[in-house]
């Protein structure tokens, strides 16, 4: 597996080993996908959203943009099957809702983004994820649809187990209504928009309300889901393109090639200039 292979997929798929799983802090910030990972053996330490997290067997890890994931330590026998479907196939797909309900579901009622599947349950999503591969390893003439379909079913099934798994919700459906839209709103205008009154009027609430909720749910504000959204496209712009600083500064709507310098530094701890000379 390697970043080149994942970006030019809409949809991918894989197994995973320790070895594999170290690939995610530097993927990360330079992809913008939904990510669903199925640990089957071993263990997985990670930081996620600031906090230490374990994933054990039968554990279901979703990761969407916008959170930060750094993977800290992993068993040498730990296995998983991961799933990656890039943002904008996400937002095409007819239960794009799902989707999104699917990733946050676990941060909103759990406070983390993992769920603790049952050996039934589990064996479900491994046995969806495996159809994927197959369908990926193959020359099939409708291989674009029919990867959307069973992403489509993988997702059905996640929200399936979900619903079933937690019978009690610590949040209220107001409250996770609110916040997966706000989520949704940010990532189709984090660039255009970084003021909370933008989204807080989009969603018919106060900016107070709105800074509440998010705090409630994640621990986290308004702006810091703003920056990390803009950090991991900046991120991805120097990895993947040649285009000049001046022009990604330009892109995303910064004042000037300073100012988006100051403010890359300030987040990552590195230049833009640096960190594309690393790449």
């Amino acid at each position: 597996m390697n970043p080149e292979q994942i970006v030019s997929d809409e949809i991918f798929c894989t197994h995973g080993d320790a070895e594999k799983s170290f690939l995610t802090n530097k993927l990360q910030e330079s992809l913008a996908c939904y990510t669903f990972t199925l640990v089957t053996r071993g263990w997985l330490t990670a930081m996620s959203n600031g906090h230490e997290m374990t994933l054990l067997p039968g554990d279901l890890y979703t990761y969407a943009p916008g959170f930060s994931i750094t993977i800290l330590r992993a068993s040498d026998d730990y296995h998983s099957i991961c799933l990656l479907a890039d943002e904008q196939i996400t937002f095409d797909i007819t239960v794009v809702r799902n989707v999104i309900r699917a990733a946050y579901f676990p941060v909103v009622q759990l406070s983390e983004p993992k769920l603790h599947l049952s050996a039934e349950a589990a064996q479900v999503l491994e046995k969806r994820m495996d159809l994927i591969i197959e369908y990926l390893r193959s020359d099939h003439l409708f291989l674009h649809e029919s990867l959307r379909t069973l992403y489509t079913l993988f997702l059905l099934d996640v929200m399936n187990i979900m619903e079933r798994t937690l019978k009690h919700y610590s949040i209220s459906e107001r409250t996770e209504n609110l916040f997966i839209s706000f989520m949704r709103l940010l990532q189709e205008h984090f660039i255009a928009h970084r003021d909370i009154a933008f989204y807080a009027d989009q969603l018919c609430i106060t900016t107070t309300h709105l800074s509440r909720i998010v705090r409630q749910v994640t621990g986290r504000t308004v702006i810091d889901y703003i920056n990390q959204m803009l950090l991991m496209e900046a991120s991805w712009l120097l990895q993947t393109t040649d285009l000049s600083i001046a022009t990604i500064s330009e892109r995303l709507n910064f004042s000037d090639q300073s100012s988006f310098g100051r403010f890359f530094t300030r987040m990552k701890g590195i230049s833009p200039k640096a960190y594309r000379t690393g790449r």
